[in-house]
């Protein structure tokens, strides 16, 4: 992937509002859940894209927004140069074949009434691909021995594997049709730690193979700089900073970011600082969001200006956009931000799960 890689992905003003009622019978809207509120980026072709934040910042509901699993209140996605977000029946169908998702959770991603060898199937089934049972049988199998199952568990049930195993089962379902997007939603938040490296680094092998795109969300900014070219901040429905993974990590402008690495813990104190910029108060509920900079509440370095005027995502000079209207300074960066991050983590070699 090079830097002048035309957009695969365009998002523009991309917004969803989920209606908040009161009634029982005759219900009527007297709020919203604003989870996106006007998110606009680029993802190209071959990159990875991360998306960070807290809980509830909006970043799962911006990648179901991408894949149509949500309809958008408002904005556009724009898929190889055309429009999807007004796609629907066939034409929404044949999208299906681009893009793909790997969901966070596991155990709840699989059918546990069917085998692993039908839900592998089951894109095959619904796109009217290798009509023959013996031939899908056998592009399965290739798919288990793929992703490191064992083919020959073609006929066991999801409760006989382990939360990796599983994992593998749900990257074997994605990529069955050679996808050109996929999507990893905190694809290994739920599995131990020696499994979550096997997973990642065959998402990475994956990746080199089939030249995917990935947009991957995790919490973990340690394991994010590991996968990603580029990284996106988002706090309460919006992107606070976005920008190439050295310039991000190496001198965060917003203070959101700056709070967040300050919070990646230091392996070894000798060789890194553990001063916090340790943010006041709560999340503010997306129901109701603070006005103007929706950070100002918990910024440190708020003023009367962020509570009266949003700021625009703007080229800061070092590699990043960000929102804020007095971004950090590289004095007050070195302060908070680990030393240890300044080389990316080691991570092992996949390994395999062949029960």
């Amino acid at each position: 992937m090079t830097a002048t890689a035309p957009p695969l992905i365009e998002v523009r003003n991309l917004v969803k509002h989920f209606p908040i009622t009161s009634g029982i019978i005759l219900q009527r809207q007297v709020g919203a859940v604003k989870a996106v509120d006007d998110v606009s980026f680029d993802v190209r072709s071959g990159e990875t894209l991360g998306l960070v934040g807290e809980t509830g910042c909006g970043k799962s509901t911006t990648a179901r927004l991408i894949v149509r699993l949500l309809e958008p209140t408002s904005g556009t996605v724009t898929f190889e140069g055309e429009d999807v977000t007004g796609r629907s029946g066939a034409s929404l169908k044949a999208l299906r074949r681009e893009m793909q998702m790997i969901f966070q959770d596991p155990y709840s991603s699989l059918n546990p009434r069917k085998t692993v060898g039908s839900i592998i199937a089951e894109p095959f089934v619904i796109h009217g691909l290798l009509s023959g049972e013996g031939e899908r049988k056998r592009r399965v199998q290739q798919l288990m021995d793929r992703v490191g199952l064992n083919p020959e568990h073609y006929n066991r049930y999801p409760h006989e594997f382990s939360g990796g195993q599983r994992q593998r089962i749900g990257v074997a379902r994605a990529i069955a049709l050679e996808p050109k997007l996929l999507v990893a939603d905190e694809p290994v938040s739920a599995l131990d730690v020696s499994i979550q490296a096997q997973v990642l680094n065959l998402l990475r092998e994956l990746q080199r193979e089939m030249g995917l795109t990935l947009i991957f969300i995790a919490h973990d900014l340690s394991v994010v700089r590991h996968m990603c070219d580029r990284v996106a901040v988002m706090y309460l429905g919006k992107i606070a900073e976005l920008g190439d993974n050295d310039a991000l990590y190496g001198f965060p402008r917003h203070p959101y970011t700056g709070a967040l690495l300050s919070a990646v813990p230091v392996p070894d104190p000798e060789t890194g600082r553990r001063d916090r910029q340790l943010l006041s108060g709560d999340v503010p509920s997306p129901a109701n969001p603070p006005q103007a900079c929706r950070f100002h509440t918990r910024c440190p370095k708020a003023q009367e200006v962020c509570s009266t005027e949003e700021p625009l995502l703007e080229d800061k000079g070092t590699g990043t956009v960000a929102a804020c209207h007095f971004p950090l300074t590289r004095d007050e960066v070195t302060l908070r931000l680990p030393v240890a991050l300044t080389e990316p983590p080691d991570v092992p070699v996949a390994g395999s799960e062949r029960a």
